[in-house]
């Protein structure tokens, strides 16, 4: 965090910007952001984004007590220590919902099923945002393949914010309108008196998903082991060409041949069919 008693005397200290602005907003100052976010997570923020950047980085300003977003984005260039994963989470965008584009887990379940009597699955959820996606893969494994199969499922964010969120797996009740009753019987537990109306994942279930904070874009995956499946769902979308193309590299290493890698609906990527072939609606297969 910054030193509170370190220069803060730049002229445009406190000052509203000519639109009215808590904070002065510059040009110079959403290029800087677009360098520092494309470095350290891989986004590629397009012009459109102005004001979504000032919203969510004026806080970080708050926060830390910096009075111009010159200073804030000098601090963090040159010593931002901790503060990058905050600049990091508030920069990134986290909208899900239980069992999200729905034809993917039918194809999960199909292909649980027909690994019956392989091995033990192994699969990496890479956007697990709040939790939603990785525990309605954790369903659906269940579903499939009963308790005792020995499942192992890693579901990683770069947003350590929301990752807390998914490690606690509790929800509302109303956004679970998703789940069949069953679902809802057999994997959480409704909330009592002050917790009326919220659901929790129950213990058991949420012992079956591990979680880490991993960044897509840097080479040091904690991987030993390879994947059977890997969900990478609407990710690659805030990344240009050649960012895409070294994270399907890295993907395609830490899967084994005849893996299943799960995509956004928006996301095609055809052009690296030497790494993976179409096999049907945003799902590749590993060669």
């Amino acid at each position: 965090m910054p030193n509170f008693l370190s220069d803060r005397s730049s002229n445009d200290s406190g000052l509203k910007d000519m639109q009215g602005r808590e904070f002065i907003w510059t040009d110079e100052d959403f290029f800087k952001v677009k360098k520092l976010i494309y470095q350290h997570a891989g986004i590629s923020l397009n012009d459109g984004k102005h004001a979504m950047v000032y919203s969510r980085l004026s806080r970080r300003l708050r926060e830390t007590g910096y009075k111009s977003f010159k200073e804030y984005l000098n601090w963090l260039d040159l010593d931002g220590g901790a503060e990058w994963q905050e600049f990091i989470n508030a920069l990134t965008t986290n909208l899900t919902s239980f069992f999200r584009e729905q034809h993917h887990f039918k194809i999960l379940n199909d292909y649980f099923i027909s690994r019956q009597k392989s091995k033990p699955c192994r699969v990496w959820c890479s956007a697990a945002s709040t939790g939603e996606e990785p525990y309605s893969i954790l369903m659906t494994a269940v579903d499939a393949l009963g308790t005792h199969s020995g499942f192992k499922l890693i579901s990683s964010d770069i947003d350590s914010k929301v990752l807390d969120a998914a490690s606690r797996g509790v929800y509302r009740v109303d956004d679970l309108q998703n789940l069949t009753g069953e679902q809802l019987r057999i994997f959480f537990l409704r909330g009592k008196g002050n917790n009326r109306g919220m659901a929790r994942v129950k213990p058991e279930f949420k012992a079956l998903c591990e979680f880490m904070v991993i960044n897509l874009v840097r080479g040091d995956w904690p991987f030993r082991d390879t994947f059977d499946i890997v969900f990478c769902r609407n990710v690659m979308i805030y990344f240009d060409r050649e960012t895409q193309r070294k994270v399907l590299e890295r993907i395609y290493h830490v899967m084994t041949p005849g893996g299943l890698l799960f995509v956004g609906h928006a996301e095609n990527f055809s052009d690296s069919c030497d790494l993976f072939i179409l096999k049907g609606k945003t799902v590749y297969e590993r060669r």
